[in-house]
């Protein structure tokens, strides 16, 4: 079979940086993908894609690549701002092929539950780029909470510290998220997803209800800080919050069992495990590593690389009910649902999973501790 011919739909920091780089190490070990065309609406950008890509076809629009590929490609990767990621991935769908979008896959509820319904009914692959599962940090908690070691997690708390919102290339609008029409929001577009995900995998469960407040600190019209709190069955609660406009940058997530806890910041790994004695007095142990990233910044070509692995083993598979999916269904009603309740002052906003693929299971995967300062 030949390779999954590519079309990559936006050129900018994390095509460069992540998906390319991932795509380029598949095609020189003779791995399942090959970049065939690139888009991108600004001339610096489809530039730099010749050079790079010396091999690809070049276009300034998707739709023009599209019409002149048909027949010649596989898989659509989007990484554009997320107000076009719908209407991009409903072209790709329209002409049969599986799609890979960055997140949010859309920038409302209703464009994500009609994207999901094509995608079943063509029977294509509408695949999420939820990287942040795939860094060694979170497989290292992962491997904790398989092992048992905390018992069943009843609280979680992801916070994401940002001194300023991300830059794009400088080559076109480096300040795209913090306009409301491109961005489509601002840190809960942004940043939520990864969020969300995450607690969807830990609590092993999607939530019931969302209250949240926002706020713009630094003006605009988009939000630069939030405060999200999911609800989640058996009165389990998970809070994030996000802000652009800390005084660090810094990714701290504690979760917490009912024999313990793990304390995540940054690639810092801490797990904590209570213990009853031979004369039941309590005592508590600390393990601690470092589970670092290969690369310095969320660009890790690493972690796109898991996400093209899990991408071609759904499409061999034709899993397009997948639990990816299904997550960027549910990420993406907890943005909306999130929006609205700040609207409503913080109100709890409940979610009924309307358009849902499957219910969420809690992943199977081998059982692992930490051991000799690794993770």
């Amino acid at each position: 079979m030949h390779p999954l011919r590519v079309a990559l739909v936006g050129f900018g920091f994390i095509a460069e940086r992540g998906h390319l780089p991932a795509y380029l190490a598949s095609m020189r070990s003779g791995g399942p993908y090959k970049v065939v065309a690139v888009a991108d609406v600004c001339a610096a950008r489809r530039a730099l894609a010749r050079r790079l890509v010396p091999e690809a076809h070049v276009y300034a629009s998707h739709d023009v690549l599209l019409a002149t590929e048909k027949g010649t490609i596989d898989v659509v990767d989007i990484a554009t701002p997320p107000c076009d990621h719908a209407v991009i991935a409903a072209a790709a769908l329209e002409q049969g092929l599986d799609v890979l979008c960055e997140e949010p896959l859309a920038a409302s509820l209703e464009a994500a539950k009609h994207l999901f319904a094509d995608a079943r009914r063509r029977r294509r692959i509408l695949f999420p780029c939820h990287d942040r599962v795939h860094a060694p940090v979170v497989k290292s908690v992962r491997r904790v909470l398989d092992s048992g070691r905390i018992g069943d997690v009843r609280i979680a708390t992801l916070q994401t510290f940002r001194h300023t919102h991300a830059r794009g290339v400088t080559e076109w609008r480096p300040d795209w998220r913090r306009d409301h029409d491109i961005g489509a929001g601002g840190i809960v577009m942004d940043h939520g997803s990864h969020s969300f995900y995450l607690a969807f995998d830990w609590m092993a469960a999607y939530p019931s209800s969302v209250s949240a407040m926002t706020s713009a600190l630094s003006g605009g019209d988009t939000e630069d800080n939030v405060t999200c709190t999911m609800r989640f069955p058996g009165g389990r609660i998970a809070t994030a919050y996000m802000s652009w406009t800390a005084g660090m940058s810094r990714v701290l997530y504690t979760i917490h069992g009912e024999r313990g806890a793990i304390r995540v910041e940054d690639d810092d790994i801490e797990v904590v495990t209570k213990k009853i004695d031979r004369d039941g007095g309590l005592r508590w142990e600390t393990e601690s590593a470092w589970a670092g990233s290969e690369g310095a910044d969320t660009s890790d070509p690493a972690r796109f690389r898991s996400v093209l692995d899990e991408l071609a083993a759904a499409i061999a598979e034709r899993t397009v009910s997948s639990l990816p999916g299904e997550d960027a269904l549910r990420c993406i009603e907890v943005i909306d649902a999130s929006y609205r309740s700040a609207r409503l002052g913080g109100h709890e906003v409940p979610l009924c999973g309307e358009g849902r693929l499957e219910e969420r299971t809690a992943p199977l995967r081998p059982a692992a501790v930490i051991k000799d300062g690794a993770a």
